[in-house]
Formats: structure tokens, sequence, C-alpha cells
């Protein structure tokens, strides 16, 4: 449903730029956000949001929204059919939890933004990286060892493109990039889900890295890089990579070297909670396990060590299985750690800055109407973003995506 001119009045907003909580009446006419005065036209529909809390609509900035089947989706088990609807219930289930744009970084491609776009499914406004690009044997290579590399079905769910040396880089990138990727994303450090590697390799070479760079550049976006370790980000900065997903182990220097750089950081805190309790669900072999023993400590640790060196903290989830549901749990981990209004602006503000979108992200004039109320005060309670329960009401570009206001 699109109001040609909505008013939200009664709420408390919290406008995604780190300023204090205040009433405002927000006024939505057709896609954009036109005052925050209550200035509308007549015969607009007025929305009461007494004991509510409006903000922009969340980002996440991490998230494998057609990774439903660890290992098993695209060999042959799991009917194309099924996959399908797996995908289609979590982007469903993303936008009913209050987040209206996601940076999907590995599994989704430009076939499943497209038909979020074109209205065919329930879903945020989706930016894909398409297949992420690894090396033999690294992170994402998730193949038995004795038999070639998985396949996806491109235009639903393609998670990797094994790639080694700076040509296969470059052609990966470019097919990455001709399924419609916004971005694209690499794996420079080993990983905590890897077969064949360990958590502290790091992978590519500066030269390998440096040609996905260039063909990122070359379409005017930029890469973003798998990273657990600080000789994986240092040869990510080197090669001219824009930010840095996970960032588990940092020290002083890197941190330093990255607030230096400009580039961000995207913390992933809530798939380390929800993989250990679900991980059968998951289809995480219980051999794998150990692997997340010391991971959200050292990431905890690196999260405030990288805050309180300037460099820019996102969003992340970096969920997947087949019915994901928990992607606020992220902003409730964080604001532990850098408090309940940082945590928000992580997922609003800072989110839009990292994904190149300047159109969303908070609460002004003249950008697009995506806007999310939540019964309470997250600012009190941000356990709330956890429960999409408490997500009354969803607008996406002018569109209300969910209302449980009555």
């Amino acid at each position: 449903m699109t109001a040609e001119s909505l008013v939200l009045r009664g709420a408390s907003l919290v406008d995604g730029t780190g300023a204090p909580a205040r009433p405002a009446t927000v006024v939505v006419d057709g896609e954009r956000i036109t005052s925050l005065e209550g200035e509308a036209r007549p015969g607009a529909t007025e929305v009461d949001l007494a004991g509510h809390t409006l903000l922009p609509g969340l980002i996440d900035a991490h998230t494998h929204l057609a990774m439903t089947e660890m290992g098993r989706q695209t060999d042959g088990w799991v009917p194309a059919a099924v996959l399908a609807a797996q995908i289609f219930g979590n982007a469903s289930r993303m936008i009913d939890a209050g987040f209206t744009t996601a940076r999907d970084v590995g599994g989704a491609d430009g076939g499943l933004a497209q038909a979020i776009d074109l209205g065919l499914i329930r879903g945020p406004r989706l930016l894909p990286s398409g297949p992420v690009l690894c090396q033999t044997g690294g992170h994402g290579d998730f193949g038995p060892p004795f038999h070639p590399h998985m396949h996806g079905i491109p235009g639903l769910a393609d998670g990797t493109i094994v790639c080694d040396g700076p040509e296969e880089v470059r052609r990966a990138a470019r097919t990455a990039l001709r399924r419609g990727a916004t971005q694209l994303k690499v794996c420079v450090s080993g990983g905590v889900l890897s077969h064949s590697d360990s958590l502290e390799d790091s992978q590519f070479t500066v030269e390998e890295l440096r040609a996905a760079v260039e063909e990122a550049a070359a379409r005017r976006t930029y890469v973003t890089a798998h990273a657990h370790t600080v000789g994986g980000i240092r040869n990510g900065l080197s090669a001219g990579i824009a930010c840095f997903e996970h960032g588990t182990f940092l020290d002083e220097e890197t941190v330093s070297a990255m607030a230096s750089a400009g580039v961000a950081l995207v913390p992933t805190l809530a798939v380390l909670r929800v993989a250990v309790e679900r991980w059968r669900e998951m289809d995480i072999p219980e051999e794998m396990l150990p692997r997340f023993d010391g991971v959200e400590d050292a990431m905890n640790a690196s999260i405030k060590l990288a805050h309180a060196a300037g460099v820019p903290i996102g969003s992340g989830s970096d969920l997947f299985g087949p019915a994901q549901d928990r992607w606020g749990l992220e902003l409730a981990l964080k604001a532990r750690l850098l408090g309940p209004m940082e945590a928000i602006v992580s997922a609003t503000g800072t989110n839009a800055r990292i994904i190149r979108r300047p159109d969303i992200g908070t609460v002004e004039t003249g950008k697009l109407a995506d806007l999310v109320a939540v019964r309470g005060n997250p600012l009190d309670d941000p356990e709330l973003f956890d429960d999409a329960a408490n997500v009354t009401l969803v607008i996406k570009g002018g569109r209300v995506m969910k209302s449980l206001l009555g």
C-alpha cells in the first residue's frame, strides 16, 4: 500500500544522526520525507504512534539471505524450488524485523534484488555482492577437497567464485558485476566455518586484491573483505579495499592504519550467538563448534579498539540458514559495548555511508521515506530489536510494508 501522504504523529524520533531523541511529526509524500513539523497536504492519512519510537529503516550491511543450506544447497540435495522458498521467506521476515535495506555479501545475486524491486516478493532493498571471490582452498571454497568446486544457481543463489592470480580475479570480479553485484566481496583471511584453512590465514596477494579493486573502481563501486586477521587487513589496505567485515583480531597499529585510510569495519556479533544455539538447524558440523571458542570475546575487544581509534563501525548480522529471524540481535549486542544510541547509528546513518547510499539512513527532509516504528523505547531497552513483534510499522520508500497498528 502506498499512501499519497502520511503524517506520523506522537512518536519519539531517533533520527539516525546520533542527535538526542525528540518529539517530531514526520510527513511522507510519495517516496520521500517532506517535513518533520507536521506540514502535510489536505487529506493526508494520520498515523498515531503514541508510545512508540520512530527510527530510520534499519540497514544490515552483512547478510546472507540466500545462504540457506550450508554445503548442501548447490550439490543437488535441495531442490531449486525449496531453496527459492527459503530465500523468499528470509527476505520477507527481514522486512518485518524493520530492516528496509540489506547489503548481501555472499549468496544472493542480482536476480533476487530484481524480484524484490519488481514487487514480486517482500523484502528489503537489496545490494548484492553476488558470488564472493575466494582463492583455492581459502574461505569460501566450501566444496569437498577431492571434488571440483561447488557451483550455485545464477539468478538465485551463488555463494563463491574460486579464482587464483590477478587475471582470474579480474574475470571473477567482472562476472559478479555482470550478474548484478552492486559492490564486490573478497576473502582475505580464513574463516570460522572453513574446511581447508585456519582462522589465522591470510589469503590472496596484494596484486590479486588490487585487480578486484580496479574492476570495482571501473564500475564506480568498491570492494569489501571478509577479514578476521591483521595480516589480511593490511594486505587489503595496500590494495585499496574500502571496508572490512568481522575484524575479529585487531591491534592498535592496524586500527590506526584503518582510521588513517578512512575505511570502515562491519563487526558481526549476532551470528556467533545464533550459530552456537542453532548449529543443527543451520547445518553446521558439530566438529566445527570449537572454532567459535573465544571469537566473540576477541571481536568485542576489537570493536572497542576500532571505535576508540575513530574507525567507522557499521552493523551486520552475518546470519545464514533456512529460517533467519534475528537480525535485530546485532543491535542489542552492540548496544552492550557502545551504548544504545551508537548501536542504532551504526545500523542507520553509519551503514548508509558504508554502503554509499546517502538517500537513506537518517530521518531528514528529502530523503527516501524508510521508517520504522518500535513499540517502547530502544534507548532504554535495545533488546526490543531482537523481537520483530515489537516492530509495529515498516515503511520502505513511502510504501507501508508492515503495520500492526490496527
